[in-house]
């Protein structure tokens, strides 16, 4: 994986084998954060990143100059090697090492932008109470958006916060907002 932008540009990061992940591919990542250049300064925003995984996500905003990015995950691995890349770049990003459903619940936090990597075998109903819980507890700034990662095979587009999808090969990102 690498970071495509900002001042860590074209920086390469190996994560070990053994962690349980399937980081978004670097075109998919180009072409959301294409989107989100659009939408938002980086340096304004403040970032959650669920099932966090290698940190991929974060990384990237976080090269781009978002000061505030906050990672998730259950795996101790995950947060581990997130916490280590972090430190070796200067990133500042803040980890949990927690079930999502379970921080969801419990945050107080409020940021711009929220994004979410499941795994890809996750029933419509789970990818759903993330959107859910996110609006139920008003994790998201006004003008914020919610982003979730899935394959092409899950649909969520029934959801009432629902904004639109991109497409690229097989993954969607789903975009969530007020």
């Amino acid at each position: 994986m690498r970071i495509i932008s900002g001042k860590h540009k074209s920086k390469r990061i190996s994560a070990p084998k053994k962690l349980p992940v399937r980081p978004t591919t670097d075109m998919a990542k180009e072409s959301l954060f294409n989107i989100l250049n659009n939408i938002y300064y980086f340096d304004q925003i403040s970032v959650l990143d669920l099932f966090s995984g290698t940190g991929n996500i974060s990384y990237e905003f976080a090269s781009r100059g978002t000061e505030t990015v906050y990672a998730v995950d259950a795996n101790f691995g995950c947060v581990k090697f997130i916490n280590e890349t972090s430190e070796k770049l200067d990133l500042g990003i803040n980890t949990f090492k927690s079930d999502t459903y379970k921080f969801l619940d419990k945050t107080t936090l409020k940021t711009d932008v929220i994004f979410a990597d499941p795994p890809y075998d996750f029933e419509e109903e789970q990818f759903l109470k993330i959107v859910d819980l996110v609006f139920d507890r008003n994790i998201l700034n006004e003008e914020g958006l919610l982003i979730i990662e899935h394959s092409k095979h899950t649909d969520l587009t029934k959801h009432a916060k629902h904004s639109y999808d991109k497409r690229y090969g097989g993954n969607v990102f789903s975009f969530f907002e007020n």
